[in-house]
């Protein structure tokens, strides 16, 4: 009887709970939407964005940035579940995120849609940028001080289907929203984002999308 419970009991431990989805026989294909060694497929200022060991590197430890700076990827994307690591330099004032089923606004260095943010204060919380001007959800930023590795590697998951958003960091789940306003698009290009502000640097690497569409 009892060689009979032990593959059940493994099942059990080994079922994922409350995360995204995992890299599974069934899943749909997860492409890499940055090479590592170029830019090609993403549009921004080439003076605010490069690349480096084999991540973007946005804004400059040097320098103030100006004003928000986006690179934006070609393609939209509608249904998806985006994985990227992201590093913030700069100390307690750097700023920065990702940017997701986002829209160019015309003439204007600015983007409009949502935004995972990325920074003391403000990770792992849902903004909307340049649309409604406010966060729209998000975790308690007193919690996030043992989930965020200040100054290293962060793991950063968003996943878009339908009106459902879901944002993780470090395995934590920070964002469970419903969109209700039926206006708000469902598709958009995806932005990493540096802030406004004192000398900074946002990295952002290992960047795959699943679209969920197909």
């Amino acid at each position: 009887m009892m060689k009979s419970f032990f593959p059940l009991i493994v099942l059990i431990v080994s079922l994922p709970f409350g995360s995204p989805i995992n890299q599974t026989a069934k899943e749909p294909k997860r492409v890499a939407i940055f090479d590592g060694k170029t830019l090609e497929g993403w549009d921004g200022d080439l003076k605010i964005f490069r690349v480096e060991d084999g991540a973007i590197v946005a804004g400059s430890l040097k320098d103030k940035i100006a004003r928000n700076e986006f690179l934006c990827t070609r393609r939209a994307f509608g249904d998806f579940e985006l994985r990227l690591k992201v590093k913030l330099l700069g100390g307690d004032a750097a700023n920065a995120g990702i940017q997701f089923r986002t829209k160019r606004i015309p003439d204007n260095h600015e983007v409009s849609g949502y935004q995972a943010d990325v920074g003391i204060g403000w990770w792992g919380a849902l903004y909307d940028e340049s649309r409604r001007n406010k966060i729209l959800t998000g975790p308690d930023q007193a919690k996030m001080k043992d989930v965020v590795k200040n100054g290293e590697w962060n793991d950063y998951v968003i996943r878009a289907e339908g009106k459902h958003i879901q944002l993780w960091i470090n395995g934590v789940q920070t964002v469970d929203y419903i969109e209700e306003d039926p206006k708000i698009d469902t598709t958009g290009v995806v932005c990493p984002q540096i802030h406004a502000g004192p000398p900074s640097e946002a990295r952002y690497k290992d960047i795959t999308i699943v679209d969920l569409t197909r």
